[in-house]
């Protein structure tokens, strides 16, 4: 479409024809141009709205949904995640129970071997039995207690003094060595040279004894011979009666030799070293059970502790951790099936509109609706009365324009007179320049 044949063209070139100003028509071209945008954009506006409407109950009842969902597999998060945290929690408390275990163990090796653990027992048992007998003869015959089980009885309650110096010599001297060996290593030290001194020297004595009793056996077996020697000669010879009268001489020297050998019996048992051989032995083995036992028992309660108790709880406990494994991974499964669902519902949540959000933009579009529409008011407020005034100019410009005649048939042909029309009257003979004036007037669309 050419310029020239545009409305608004048409329009500008009459009214410069007519030499009339643009700002009228201007002001009401800006108008119109802007009372028609309004127009859209309120149109826009209250589409904006309608689909807002629309949309918010949907968004509400796909919200509803969406977190009745969320919060089926939030539930199951907590759950699952309460009983990971119990199994996860059981094995730490088994893992420190098993560490600790473990510790106790590597603590509890013994300085000795059970072998030797236990041929110290079998030597305390051996020394407490010897001390037993012994016990059992100072009750018997020292003591004159006649009676069996009293007898033993008193004999047991003494040997057992091994049992009483037991405990004495572990927190005394075992204990405190095998804790510090270097600040205690003296003690130890010489304890052990004083029980050695004293086992030596009763050996001793014993040995010394032992030769006092083989020489008195030796004497007494020789007295025996002797006595077997007189017995035999005073016997008469094959074929000769036996005389039944004794020979005094022969008994005199029988009784001398038997008067002898219980000298010599007397002797030995009223020797001092009988005496001492009978005390240091009784306090050797009551000391010597006291440490065989104090080394060898506790060799075998460790023995004990590690093989019989630490070995049977940690396998326990081992057991235990697999069953704790073997249900925690179907828990941790269904704990991340859990958090993997609800990560997703979570983002779909977020990717749904939000009510709260879709009422505000409702609010702020019919905001603007009721600004828009005041701008539409004001605009055509402008658009109208800019029409009006460019229209009165350009009816005030062909007034002046047209003689009396031709102002008459105007106001006789287009104004009202209380408000009702009149007949237009036949048109008066025009001049030619009237005629050709009023010609391009139409053809201008001025009136």
């Amino acid at each position: 479409m050419e310029p020239t044949n545009q409305p608004d063209f048409q329009h500008g070139y009459s009214s410069g024809v007519e030499g009339i100003t643009p700002d009228a028509y201007e002001s009401y071209l800006s108008s119109q141009v802007n009372l028609e945008w309004l127009t859209e954009r309120v149109a826009d506006k209250q589409a904006d709205i309608a689909r807002l409407n629309t949309q918010l109950p949907e968004a509400v009842a796909d919200r509803k949904t969406a977190f009745s969902a969320l919060q089926e597999h939030i539930l199951g998060v907590n759950v699952a995640q309460k009983q990971v945290e119990q199994l996860d929690s059981a094995r730490r408390n088994l893992l420190a129970d098993s560490d600790a275990l473990r510790q106790r163990r590597a603590n509890a090796k013994p300085d000795y071997s059970l072998l030797a653990g236990l041929l110290f027992v079998v030597a305390g048992f051996s020394f407490l039995l010897g001390d037993l007998i012994i016990s059992h003869e100072i009750v018997a015959y020292a003591l004159n207690i006649r009676n069996s089980t009293e007898a033993w009885a008193f004999a047991v309650g003494l040997a057992m003094v091994s049992i009483l110096l037991k405990p004495a010599y572990d927190r005394l001297i075992e204990q405190p060595y095998q804790r510090d060996p270097v600040q205690h290593g003296r003690r130890y030290g010489r304890f052990k040279i004083v029980l050695g001194v004293f086992a030596v020297l009763t050996l001793a004595v014993l040995g010394w004894f032992r030769y006092e009793a083989y020489r008195t056996d030796q004497l007494k077996s020789a007295i025996n011979k002797s006595i077997r020697q007189l017995q035999q000669n005073a016997l008469p010879a094959d074929g000769e009666a036996v005389s039944t009268v004794p020979d005094p001489a022969l008994l005199a020297q029988i009784e001398a030799k038997l008067s002898e050998s219980a000298a010599l019996n007397l002797t030995l048992v009223n020797s001092p070293w009988a005496l001492l051989s009978f005390v240091l032995s009784g306090l050797l083995f009551a000391l010597a059970g006291a440490v065989c036992l104090g080394i060898g028992l506790p060799v075998l309660a460790a023995f004990w502790f590690r093989w019989l108790q630490t070995d049977q709880q940690l396998g326990g406990i081992r057991r235990r951790l697999r069953r704790i494994e073997k249900a925690l991974l179907p828990a941790e499964t269904t704990l991340a099936e859990h958090r993997a669902r609800q990560a997703i519902l979570e983002h779909d949540l977020v990717l749904l509109p939000d009510p709260v959000a879709l009422r505000e933009q409702i609010r702020q579009a019919e905001q603007t609706l009721a600004m828009l529409l005041e701008e539409s008011r004001l605009a055509q407020i402008d658009s109208r009365t800019a029409n009006f005034t460019d229209g009165f100019q350009k009816g005030t410009v062909a007034r002046e324009s047209l003689s009396e005649a031709e102002q008459q048939q105007v106001r006789t042909g287009y104004l009202p007179t209380q408000g009702l029309p009149r007949t237009p009257k036949a048109p008066a003979p025009m001049r030619p320049y009237e005629a050709l004036r009023k010609a391009i007037a139409e053809g201008m669309g001025v009136l």
